[in-house]
């Protein structure tokens, strides 16, 4: 990653973010370690090597937790040994999802149960879990990943699609309810970003071109432009932003 602005109140902030080890996530973890954060996160997949790699270019090594979100009980378990670790948190980074390719006509009601577990169940109840932590420290900022493919009524992931959709109205009823708290509640939706995964599984030539063709701007997203989005929601700098969808998709979407 390559830092573009310093902000000065992420150095020594307590952040939490979940798939924190690798795709977006990864350039996350990196990015707030650069501003100087203590960052925790948690994932599935063993992120040893991600650490060592981290604490050897930062000096500081994140706290990596294995976890599967959709374990409620285990999920609040890594929240609760994060703010132990580095105090109470102040800055969660819902990032962890699943956009596997699906049909209407395949879902049966244990493939809903997960996808909503996993894109929309673990996002409030990780924000149920830091919110107590924020009111103590009298501050908060929760950043919920969204993205445009709800707003664009792409077809082949109705279930992602739709989980997206209530993370928007979910953020708006939290911003709401905890602004008084001074608990800023925002969501952020990216386009698509070209990270490794993406690379190997979905890019090709003609379909990156067609993408390309329906962005304002001619360049391809990647991490990079996810992290400044990030950075920006859980600083102060944004401290009057509450309850907003975050769009960053180079002018897909033109909202407003």
């Amino acid at each position: 990653m390559t830092k573009t602005a310093t902000f000065h109140d992420l150095d020594g902030a307590s952040v939490y973010i979940t798939g924190g080890g690798s795709g977006i996530g990864a350039s996350l973890t990196d990015g707030f370690l650069e501003q100087g954060a203590n960052v925790a996160f948690v994932g599935r997949s063993d992120a040893t090597e991600f650490c060592d790699e981290m604490e050897a270019k930062h000096g500081r090594r994140p706290h990596f937790m294995q976890c599967d979100i959709t374990d409620v009980d285990r999920l609040h378990d890594t929240i609760n040994e994060a703010a132990d670790l580095h105090g109470p948190i102040t800055a969660l980074v819902n990032n962890a999802a699943n956009d596997k390719r699906h049909s209407t006509e395949d879902v049966d009601s244990d493939f809903w149960d997960w996808m909503m577990a996993i894109n929309l169940k673990a996002y409030f109840f990780a924000c149920q879990a830091v919110l107590p932590q924020m009111q103590k420290a009298g501050h908060g900022s929760i950043i919920n990943f969204s993205s445009i493919s709800y707003m664009m009524g792409n077809a082949g992931y109705p279930l992602y699609t739709t989980a997206n959709s209530g993370i928007n109205g979910m953020t708006r009823s939290l911003a709401r309810e905890f602004g008084p708290d001074n608990i800023r509640v925002n969501a952020l939706a990216p386009g698509w970003v070209l990270t490794q995964k993406q690379k190997d599984m979905w890019v090709t030539e003609d379909g990156l071109a067609a993408h390309l063709d329906r962005q304002c701007l001619k360049k391809p997203l990647d991490p990079q432009d996810m992290i400044d989005g990030v950075l920006f929601l859980a600083s102060k700098t944004s401290k009057a932003m509450t309850g907003q969808a975050l769009v960053i998709d180079g002018g897909v979407v033109v909202t407003g």
